[in-house]
Formats: C-alpha cells, structure tokens, sequence
C-alpha cells in the first residue's frame, strides 16, 4: 500500500525499488520572473529525471505552450499552471492554479494582473527616483524581456546599476514590505483566486504555506474552496511538512510540492530537489476526475 510521501517505484524482479518516480509541481520560466526559457525549464526536467513537471509563472500562462511542445517531443508530462498573490485578510496567500484545461478562461483576468504589475513596477521606480536612485521603467522592462514584471527584475536593475550587492540586498534595503520603495499588490481575495482557477478547470494550491499553514487557516482556507495545499517546499521545516501532512487526511485535500525552481543550478532550491513523488500527482487528478464527474 502506498502511503502519503511514498514515491512511486518502476522495475520488476529486484530492481522494483532502484526507480522512485519524482515531479516538480511548482517551477518558474522567463514569462515571469525565471533565468530559464519555458522549453528549457521542460529540457532541464528530463535531465534530473523528473517523469512531471508544472509550469506555475506568476500571473501568466504565456510560457505554456511552448513547455507544452517541449514535453511532447520529449516525453515528459507538463502541467500547465500559473502562481496568483490572493489575500486572506491582511494575509498575502499565493495560490497555484494548477491542471488548467481552460487557457482562454483565465488570460483576460491574467492580462489585467500584467498590467497591474507594471503599474506597480512604474510606482517602485517613482519612489526610487524620489531618493535618487536613477532608475527606469524601461530598465525593468528589459530585466524582464517581455516577461510578467515582479519585483525581481527592479532588484536586478538595482544590482545592475550598484546600488545593491545581490539581489537579497534590495530586497532587504528598498523593495521588501515597509521598505521606501515597497508598493502592495492589489488585492484579490482567496475566494476570487480560487473561482479564476475553477473558472479555467484548475485546481487551486495554497503554494508555501510554511508556518502559516496553521489548522485554523488551513481549515478557513478548505472552507474557500482550497483544494490542497503545497507540503513539500524549500522554504518549509521538516516541523512544516509533518504538520502540513496531517491535514491532507482530515480535511480531504490533496497533497502537492516542488521546488518552486526560478533558474537556480545549485544550493536550496533546484528543479527537482524536493523529491515530490508522483503519487501525490496521482492524488490531484484523482480528484479532478472526481470533479469532472
């Protein structure tokens, strides 16, 4: 019997236990804010051994397509995905939707995000610009290459520029919240989250709950259409993943997990390092079959 965190195994005779099949349901492209191009992302996948892989850019599906095609002519499974910022009270909640079916369904609400997100990028260099840090817009824009514009790609004109050593530095001295050139996203409830990724037959993941995976917000959260939640995540303690565990029985939800992967060739957070098995990518179309009927 398999359990909850078991990996699923290929072979026969004594070699049935030499193959633990392993997916990644959580990795970013350069349509957001990754180093590495949707067929690549696919490319580099097969080569660490992964038999899935979900592409979930922030706020955008624009990478699917071609992870799509890459995952055919390569044999590998893609799921296609996209990461939403939703907020539960104060709470910023970032949810998964992941199995989308529907592309067309949910790019109208995703093209209003993108622009939301440049009017946001346009406000951090306004505030940058009043310290006098001479930044531009069209600097971010050509971090970002016709990606989704985050935060990440004004932290990597800061480098650029000198005004930051690395990256976590303009995270820490001017982009991170309550810092001068921190702007809030605009709000999107988790209810709503959760009705865009149902609208395009997705199911919605609360991705790195961490320890604020709490019984009572897991539960609020179930109760607002949450299907699962994500256990296995590089941000999370092995305190996490166990409480986190648990609640996949009681609540009757499904179990996800990755690496939340964003170009990164070494240290905590490679494509593939959280050994996701495959069950759990059993579990959720198990219960999107169940949906379906």
């Amino acid at each position: 019997m398999i359990r909850l965190g078991d990996p699923l195994f290929l072979g026969e005779g004594d070699d049935t236990f030499a193959h633990p099949i392993y997916v990644d349901l959580h990795a970013h492209s350069t349509a957001s804010d990754g180093t590495v191009a949707p067929m690549q992302v696919i490319e580099l996948a097969r080569q660490v051994g992964l038999r899935a892989i979900a592409l979930t850019d922030h706020d955008t599906v624009s990478g699917v397509p071609d992870a799509a095609e890459a995952g055919m002519r390569i044999g590998i499974r893609v799921i296609s995905g996209c990461e939403l910022s939703a907020y539960d009270g104060d709470d910023e909640v970032h949810l998964l939707a992941l199995h989308i079916t529907d592309l067309d369904a949910i790019r109208p609400r995703l093209a209003r995000f993108r622009i939301e997100r440049e009017d946001r990028a346009r406000e951090m260099v306004r505030r940058l610009n009043a310290k006098h840090i001479p930044v531009s817009f069209e600097d971010v824009l050509r971090e970002a290459d016709g990606g989704v514009v985050g935060r990440p790609h004004v932290a990597r004109v800061l480098l650029n520029g000198g005004y930051v050593s690395d990256i976590r530095g303009a995270f820490d001295r001017y982009l991170g919240t309550g810092r001068i050139a921190y702007v809030p996203k605009p709000r999107l409830s988790v209810e709503e989250a959760v009705a865009i990724a149902h609208h395009a037959g997705a199911l919605a993941i609360w991705a790195h709950p961490g320890r604020a995976g709490t019984h009572e917000r897991v539960r609020r959260l179930v109760q607002s259409g949450v299907d699962g939640v994500e256990v296995r995540h590089p941000s999370h303690t092995p305190e996490d993943v166990q409480r986190l565990t648990g609640f996949i029985a009681e609540f009757g939800i499904v179990p996800s997990g990755g690496s939340d992967w964003h170009g990164a060739m070494d240290g905590y957070r490679t494509l593939g390092n959280m050994n996701v098995p495959a069950s759990w990518l059993d579990a959720q179309d198990a219960r999107l079959a169940a949906r379906a009927a």
